[in-house]
């Protein structure tokens, strides 16, 4: 059997080909402004007072073909810029993008700094971005800087999305700066100093749509032409040379992955909270952790963002925003496509996509096969959802409860003990509702049966579709105050208990439970801002 040799991150062997391939600029590299004819720019990092390495990630760094750090501060000291590599070239990436549906112009990356990218063990490339690491061309009127608790959040859930089994980019390291941060979290005018902290983000490429959209904007069709060339060849290769059909192809595989992601999104009930075009990954990765949350309780018009007071990017508003979107990825490409059938097809194949994706995913929440039935089962699953609605449950703990119930041993008149610790408060559930409950359970027992479904390919089936745990606002924000104050062992314990968030094990038992009474009103844990 072979076995890889891991090597320091200092020892590393690092390459910039986005930066090599693509035309750049070299202005003031930390002044803010537009930035014409150029797919990037330099941007050096800010060096920080004191960094301290307070989390990493041991599976995606053997990803890599990183060792764990022997030297924590060394490892720190790069990843916080203060130090550079050789072969490292640190660039921002220029983009635009549509905010809340209104066009916003340049926005670029305004205080992400992508250091260069390595070749991994298995040869895919993988590029290496510090958030939080300072000034670039478009930071605009802001500091470049990111704090602790937004960073410790991206950390822990990019990397449980991974293990969810759901397209992302991820996390290597947690880096604190030593120096604070002022922000006015819920920008009432009451700003505050806040720990600083630089997220390590990986991904084989941080291209989203705004990317294309800022050429387009700018009538830039040769920029547009040659970073569209460049996405092709090296990421979507499969897809032949470039020109008009592999644009086309390109835009239609875009929409499957985007509409694969959306159906998974809904499946585990996460909320990304500020869908911009800026914010869409092209490579259909779940991309710029902000004002992220999960339904703590079934409310499909949940969105946990204070800036989105119309609910626009709310649990069940994603995937119709994520095909608004997909139209101005359209629109962007559509000079190199010329036309606007294939545009209009690509939109279709999002929707069939994204409806087949979703009813599997449903149907496998409750452990049912797809197959000529999934229409009728398809109205089962919506009458669930529907009643899940009326009362106030954790729908995490619901579907993990309906794996443990018999359904052919259903109690006759009460709610089910496996089901009992899902709800708020199942003493207030109302006889009417529960007599609608067990019909629900009724009707599932015997579509189980008129299906074949065995108690064991039920329970597969439903075991890969509900984790168990999932990164919840409230356990992320116990660990926020833990390492605010100095400690931050809770880092590694809860991102040792979302690598696995499928199997039921004892150590889960305290990361597992309700959200508590004090956190349904507390800040950062139902209310976020995108102040980070």
């Amino acid at each position: 059997m072979l076995t890889r040799t891991l090597r320091p991150i200092t020892e590393a062997s690092f390459d910039h080909h986005f930066a090599r391939h693509l035309p750049g600029e070299s202005g003031p590299s930390r002044q803010a402004r537009q930035v014409l004819n150029a797919c990037w720019s330099d941007a050096p990092p800010t060096p920080v007072a004191a960094p301290r390495l307070l989390g990493w990630s041991c599976d995606l760094a053997a990803k890599l073909g990183l060792a764990d750090p022997e030297d924590p501060e060394a490892v720190a000291a790069i990843l916080a810029g203060n130090r550079l590599l050789p072969g490292m070239r640190p660039i921002a990436a220029c983009y635009g993008g549509h905010q809340f549906g209104q066009w916003a112009g340049q926005l670029g990356d305004g205080r992400a700094i992508v250091l260069g990218d390595l070749l991994a063990p298995d040869g895919l490339r993988h590029e290496i971005q510090l958030k939080g690491a300072g000034l670039t061309p478009y930071s605009r009127h802001a500091d470049g800087r990111a704090v602790l608790r937004s960073s410790l959040r991206e950390f822990i859930c990019s990397e449980a999305m991974h293990h969810l089994g759901i397209p992302t980019t991820r996390a290597l390291a947690l880096v604190g700066t030593g120096e604070t941060v002022l922000r006015d979290m819920f920008y009432d005018g009451h700003p505050q100093a806040e720990p600083g902290a630089i997220v390590t983000r990986v991904a084989p490429s941080f291209l989203r749509f705004g990317n294309f959209e800022i050429f387009a904007a700018r009538d830039d069709i040769e920029r547009l032409r040659l970073l569209t060339d460049y996405t092709l060849r090296e990421h979507f290769p499969e897809l032949g040379p470039p020109g008009r059909d592999a644009y086309i192809a390109l835009f239609e595989e875009v929409c499957r992955r985007t509409a694969l992601l959306m159906a998974h999104w809904l499946r585990v009930g996460f909320v990304h909270g500020v869908m911009n075009t800026d914010n869409l990954s092209i490579l259909g990765l779940t991309i710029d952790y902000g004002p992220f949350g999960w339904l703590d309780s079934f409310d499909p018009d949940f969105t946990p963002n204070t800036s989105d007071r119309g609910g626009r990017y709310a649990w069940n508003q994603q995937p119709g925003i994520a095909q608004w979107n997909l139209m101005r990825l359209g629109d962007a490409l559509y000079p190199l496509i010329g036309e606007v059938a294939p545009i209009e097809k690509g939109l279709d194949i999002y929707a069939d996509t994204f409806a087949k994706s979703w009813s599997a995913m449903s149907l496998a929440k409750i452990g049912l096969p797809e197959g000529e039935s999934a229409e009728d089962d398809s109205v089962l699953i919506r009458r669930l959802f529907s009643l899940l609605r009326e009362s106030e449950v954790d729908p995490t703990l619901f579907f993990r409860g309906l794996m443990a119930i018999d359904p052919d041993a259903l109690p006759p008149d009460r709610l089910p003990t496996a089901l009992h610790d899902s709800f708020y408060a199942p003493e207030q559930l109302s006889g009417r509702w529960t007599d609608q409950l067990h019909q629900w359970l009724r009707d599932y027992a015997g579509t189980l049966g008129q299906r074949g479904v065995t108690r064991e390919s039920r329970l597969e089936r439903m075991g890969s579709a509900n984790p168990v745990i999932i990164p919840r606002n409230y356990l992320l924000q116990e660990v926020i105050v833990q390492a605010e104050s100095g400690n931050i062992g809770g880092i590694d314990a809860l991102l040792a208990a979302v690598r696995n968030p499928y199997t039921p094990r004892p150590a889960l038992l305290p990361f597992t439970g309700r959200r508590p009474e004090w956190a349904r009103r507390s800040p950062g844990c139902s209310a976020l801002s995108c102040s980070s």
